[in-house]
């Protein structure tokens, strides 16, 4: 029985990152062996079991053979003629296929090491195609390490597109996956991977429609309107923002893709054609309410948002109570951020200035000042009430209009 470290733990040790979990694999046991040393078993479909004192995953060597389209078909073999080799040989990218020995060697049969030092994601067998899952782990990988795709690797991708596996994946398994990709570093980069290999009209069709829209360019001298929303996915992401931020970033100008022909580069109303396409994409991959609420509220105001500066104070309180900022205001600066990242999420427009976020902010504050409760104290008709509290409120939002001009 030799037990190797493998997969990530290693690859994240090669290139200087902290080691957040480790998985081990064990050759030349059974599960038999395992159970008698005190290992406890905790696998469903393939034999996994946790170290007695650390608690570790620690998996058997196995083999895996493709018997049905989708992730869920295959069949396992584990045994103790299973080799090293053999097992890192079913691993999807040869950057995961490296293992380490107890005495710290490594173990590389598929030259992983080197594609780390050339910073290339490559498929280590032809059984890669049989697992549509790893297209959207590759894309993953691109987003947090920055590396290209290898040609052949990209080719498979696509023919793994065009035989309809991708179809095969299940809703919250890949919304599981996009969503560690909008966590990553530079997440736009595994969106242009899905639509290389052609995935990305298959799993988020919304997002794909807009290469090719154009827009003003006074406005927006990006590439076309998927430029722009990847941009703004990045700006996102370089500022750290919450994942349902980076989400409503990205698709906040889905109802550009719906713009008449006859008005183009101007997308008059596109915020609210933006609606429908985004809650069907998010009823589709089972997207959390918060990203999808978040998202929507971008998608409708971004625009108003905007132009903050012109709106009266009437009109203010309406925004707020059409955001419901008033009870929920930690998501409405969660709002700002993504308007933000629009903004900000043009070509030459990195640095632009966005005053519309401090002072809607500033706004807010005093908006939320008044004590509806006091008033509600002092108002013996209490049908008058409502319009009362918003009285003082447009007034307070007026005052502050007026603290904030130069």
């Amino acid at each position: 029985m030799q037990v190797f470290i493998v997969g990530g733990a290693v690859r994240d040790q090669l290139l200087g990152l902290p080691v957040m979990d480790r998985d081990w694999v064990v050759v030349g046991a059974s599960p038999e062996m395992l159970l008698a040393q005190g290992y406890r078993a905790v696998g469903k479909d393939f034999p996994v079991f946790l170290h007695p004192q650390t608690h570790e995953e620690y998996a058997l060597a196995r083999t895996e053979r493709k018997t049905a389209k989708g992730y869920h078909g295959f069949a396992i073999h584990a045994a103790p003629d299973v080799t090293l080799e053999q097992d890192l040989a079913r691993r999807d990218l040869t950057i995961n296929a490296i293992a380490q020995g107890a005495d710290g060697s490594l173990i590389d049969p598929y030259h992983g090491q080197q594609d780390l030092r050339d910073g290339i994601l490559r498929h280590v067998s032809p059984a890669f195609a049989e697992d549509p899952v790893r297209i959207l782990r590759l894309a993953r990988f691109a987003a947090r390490f920055g590396f290209s795709v290898a040609a052949e690797t990209m080719q498979l991708m696509r023919g793994m597109v065009e035989a309809g596996e991708v179809d095969a994946l299940v809703a919250e398994r890949v919304w599981q996956e996009f969503a560690k990709g909008l966590q990553e570093a530079q997440p736009a980069r595994m969106l242009r991977v899905l639509r290389d290999c052609g995935a990305l009209v298959r799993i988020l069709p919304e997002v794909d429609a807009l290469f090719g829209v154009p827009q003003r360019a006074d406005y927006h001298p990006e590439i076309d309107t998927g430029d722009h929303c990847l941009r703004a996915l990045d700006y996102a992401a370089s500022q750290g923002y919450a994942l349902s931020v980076r989400f409503a970033a990205l698709t906040h100008d889905l109802g550009k893709a719906l713009t008449p022909a006859d008005i183009l580069p101007r997308h008059i109303g596109h915020e609210a054609r933006g609606e429908a396409p985004l809650l069907a994409l998010c009823q589709r991959l089972r997207v959390p309410a918060d990203c999808r609420d978040l998202a929507r509220l971008t998608t409708l105001y971004h625009t108003k948002i905007h132009g903050a500066a012109q709106l009266k104070a009437s009109s203010v309180l309406k925004l707020f109570k059409d955001t419901d900022a008033l009870r929920r205001p930690a998501r409405f600066e969660q709002l700002l951020q993504a308007c933000l990242a629009d903004c900000r999420g043009r070509l030459h427009f990195e640095n632009a200035a966005y005053p519309s976020a401090s002072y809607l902010a500033h706004l807010l504050l005093a908006a939320r000042s008044i004590d509806a409760g006091a008033l509600a104290q002092q108002c013996r008709d209490k049908s008058a009430l409502p319009a009362l509290i918003d009285a003082a409120r447009v007034s307070a939002i007026q005052q502050a209009i007026s603290d904030a001009k130069p």
